[in-house]
């Protein structure tokens, strides 16, 4: 399917590999299942075009303890994963703790943790400045997240 660049009919992948199209149909579900992204369109089974890995990046922040919903709830509105927090700390360097949000419902999930165990978050460690690594399926998502975290007063320049 690589080599061949566009859509490639399933009889005629079947015919290449000399099998029935029913054993073409269960291998492309067992590499589905294995995590590689086929594609099965009207005109024949393709690859997808171009990197198929999300799109990262780190976002420098600084806020209240008060606006971190605000903060959670702009990069899941716009599709964007957090996968931690970091905090630069003076005696133990670098801190992270795994976040893993990426809707509404894990952003409350997760102040609803900080709130009955009482804990507090690491940006109180550094007077609220704090590092995201995020990561979404399209770059522009990202972009757009930090255009509107910018205009909300999150970002640090």
């Amino acid at each position: 399917m690589r080599a061949h660049g566009a859509p490639i009919r399933g009889e005629e992948l079947a015919k290449h590999f000399r099998v029935s199209r029913q054993c073409l149909v269960q291998d492309v579900a067992i590499l589905r299942a294995s995590g590689e992204e086929i594609l099965a369109t009207p005109r024949g089974y393709r690859l997808p075009k171009g990197p198929t890995r999300p799109h990262r990046a780190i976002l420098a922040s600084r806020h209240e303890p008060e606006r971190t919903e605000e903060e959670l709830q702009i990069l899941v509105d716009y599709g964007v994963k957090v996968l931690d927090v970091i905090v630069e700390h003076p005696v133990y360097g670098e801190l992270s703790g795994s976040l893993m949000i990426e809707s509404r419902a894990d952003v409350q999930d997760f102040l609803a943790q900080v709130r009955t165990s009482r804990a507090a978050l690491l940006s109180s460690l550094t007077g609220g400045v704090h590092l995201h690594t995020v990561e979404a399926s399209r770059p522009e998502m990202i972009s757009q997240a930090k255009t509107r975290l910018r205009a909300r007063g999150f970002l640090l320049k």
